[in-house]
């Protein structure tokens, strides 16, 4: 078993699970709850298609910084009757070495598609 990377030994941080020699950079996901969506739905995020269930608020990722990582968020729900839309958001990052938060926006008026919008 290899030795944890100095990032994914940060409290808080999840790491990167995948097979991965090369450089790594700090990913924080911002997912605000919408008032009515902390009872219906429950969010999930991707890094390279592994889902993590996690909480609403923020929440870090260690990813590579060497390669394009695709990046997810859905909000999976239990309720509804048929045809219930789940939410999501998508992106592909681009190699670079600096950390990056992203803030996960939804707008249900406007369709299930949202947007990974960077801040800061």
């Amino acid at each position: 078993m290899t030795e944890p990377t100095e990032l994914a030994k940060v409290p808080g941080v999840i790491p990167y699970v995948d097979h991965h020699d090369g450089p790594r950079r700090l990913l924080t996901l911002e997912i605000p709850h919408l008032g009515h969506t902390v009872r219906a739905y429950a969010p999930i995020a991707s890094i390279d298609g592994r889902q993590y269930v996690v909480s609403w608020g923020s929440v870090s990722f260690e990813v590579p910084a060497d390669r394009n990582v695709h990046v997810s968020v859905h909000l999976h729900t239990n309720s509804g009757r048929d045809y219930t839309i789940s939410p999501f958001a998508s992106v592909v990052l681009s190699p670079h070495p600096a950390p990056l938060r992203l803030l996960t926006q939804f707008t249900p008026s406007q369709g299930p598609e949202g947007v990974l919008v960077p801040v800061g």
